[in-house]
């Protein structure tokens, strides 16, 4: 019997991360009709841990003698396990959040990227806060939020656009130091201040229910990047203005054969259907293809990349493929709205964003030089 490894994180925002990575790949492989591939985990925690990512993973090589490693980590914990899987001549498929941007785009044969892309849907939400004629933004994030490179991406394309970010508000750790009052005295001066918001688990509830408290009648204009409109922390959060769009790339709203079995299929477990169980779900067609891949290839892992890049199939969110430069997975992103249902949110789903392809590259093109991050660990892991 084949065996895939998985590394499995925890978070504290999300709380069912773990159960839901591994439901999303347990339920695509069975979806495919491959309930002989065994899965065989190994926990990371917050993937913080050096040390322990590189154990846990050194140990599903050597001696679960796994065929490939799926994990949830970020591009430097990948960067540090690359060596260990150069020796061992196997393949790692990382599950990216996608908030961050390294400082060199990767282009090891053993690594491939599948991403749910934050940064690109951060910078894409800037470009239409300035397509719809914003010149002046505010960017508010949370602590932890604000450590990653998405915050880069999204003041650069609001930049490159010929707007400017004139404020910026980070707030606390805890929800007893979360406040939006700082943002009062902006909107005293230019009331035509897009929001440019960074937010992720509880921080989007608190987020939206200061906003709710403090400016429920002045419809600020607040714009987000897909993590700040998952779905399942929507449900939860009140609606805090008339005017709250951004980027998305997934919804249970698209409206596609693949994402209606995926959602029937993640709901008849009991389970609700999130990003987390998207990728994984997804992520098994990579497996599937790699496994395969490396028996036609004779484990000769060059070759196998190269067929992978020119691999694609249609996903929950439309076709996915390769970009060949950076082995990071690409498909269309989707712009959305949020409207008031029994008093919390809900996602309207608007049009899909066709040139994601294009936007990516230019993001991949920024000069990073003299920007940097210090977490390691994957987004939304804390």
């Amino acid at each position: 019997m084949q065996k895939i490894g998985v590394l499995l994180p925890r978070s504290t925002y999300y709380k069912t991360i773990g159960f839901d990575i591994y439901e999303g790949l347990k339920s695509g492989l069975k979806q495919a009709g491959r309930e002989d591939i065994k899965i065989i985990t190994e926990n990371i925690g917050f993937g913080a841990d050096k040390q322990q990512c590189y154990r846990s993973a050194e140990k599903l090589l050597l001696e679960e003698e796994v065929s490939l490693v799926l994990a949830f980590i970020g591009h430097r914990t990948a960067e540090l396990l690359r060596p260990l899987f150069l020796a061992a001549n196997k393949m790692l498929i990382v599950l990216d959040a996608g908030a961050n941007l390294p400082n060199e785009w990767p282009t090891c044969p053993n690594i491939f990227y599948h991403s749910l892309h934050n940064s690109l849907g951060a910078w894409l939400t800037a470009r239409k806060a300035s397509q719809d004629g914003y010149q002046e933004g505010a960017m508010i994030t949370g602590y932890y939020d604000g450590g990653y490179l998405h915050t880069y991406s999204i003041s650069k394309s609001f930049e490159n656009a010929g707007s400017k970010i004139c404020f910026n508000h980070a707030t606390g750790y805890q929800e007893t130091d979360f406040t939006m009052e700082p943002i009062q005295n902006q909107l005293a001066t230019n009331a035509n201040t897009a929001f440019l918001s960074l937010f992720s688990g509880d921080f989007v509830q608190w987020y939206f229910k200061e906003i709710n408290n403090r400016y429920r009648n002045q419809n600020l204009p607040i714009y987000l990047t897909p993590f700040g409109l998952e779905e399942t922390v929507l449900e939860a959060a009140v609606l805090p203005s008339d005017a709250v769009s951004g980027v998305i790339s997934w919804s249970k709203k698209i409206e596609n054969n693949e994402n209606k079995i995926f959602i029937e299929t993640i709901e008849s477990s009991g389970k609700k259907p999130n990003l987390f169980s998207l990728i994984s779900w997804e992520a098994s067609s990579i497996a599937i293809k790699t496994l395969d891949l490396l028996a036609e290839q004779k484990h000769v892992i060059s070759k196998v990349a190269s067929e992978l890049h020119e691999f694609e199939f249609e996903s929950p969110r439309g076709k996915i493929y390769f970009d060949k430069k950076t082995n990071t997975s690409i498909t269309n992103l989707y712009e959305a709205t949020l409207i008031e249902n029994k008093g919390t949110c809900e996602i309207k789903l608007g049009k899909e964003i066709k040139d994601t392809k294009e936007e990516f590259e230019k993001l991949c093109n920024l000069p990073l030089h003299e920007v940097t991050s210090a977490w390691y660990n994957s987004y939304t892991c804390i």
